[in-house]
């Protein structure tokens, strides 16, 4: 990853904080059982086509974990789980401006898997940074929620 320089003119991204952790299980149904006995909230269970996956929030505290179940061997959680098995999947953090965000980082000269913010899971608006710019680890980004609510 080339080393980025916040100072080259372009402005920083203020706000951002941890939304998700996004884990990656070979079933939602199974993996339920350990954050029901820990206390974890569950939000409930929806499915995303456009991305083929079944997906579950959890809340944890201020933040909350997502658990992606692939829908179609294909799909880019079926991949990773079958190359890497069941585990962490990618670091969600919180931006309040999604749009002015991406451009910055453009500006900046980072890869994101996508340009085109996306609607994903209880109609939250995200798009994921390549983690060839982000020390090897997939980060999405994603917009606050004008309701205060950022499923």
């Amino acid at each position: 990853m080339t080393a980025l320089n916040p100072e080259r003119g372009v402005e920083r991204i203020e706000g951002a904080v941890l939304d998700h952790l996004g884990i990656a299980v070979r079933s939602i149904e199974a993996s339920l059982g350990l954050y029901r006995a820990l206390g974890v909230a569950v939000s409930g269970v929806e499915e995303v086509p456009r991305e083929r996956v079944r997906v579950a929030m959890l809340q944890v505290g201020e933040s909350r974990m997502e658990l992606l179940e692939a829908t179609e061997p294909a799909s880019a959680v079926g991949r990773f789980v079958a190359k890497r098995g069941e585990g962490l999947h990618h670091v969600a953090l919180r931006v309040p401006d999604l749009a002015s965000a991406v451009e910055r980082l453009k500006a900046l000269g980072v890869r994101l898997v996508s340009e085109t913010i996306q609607v994903g899971a209880g109609g939250h608006r995200y798009v994921f940074v390549h983690p060839a710019s982000a020390n090897g680890v997939l980060l999405e980004l994603v917009e606050a929620a004008v309701s205060g609510d950022t499923d």
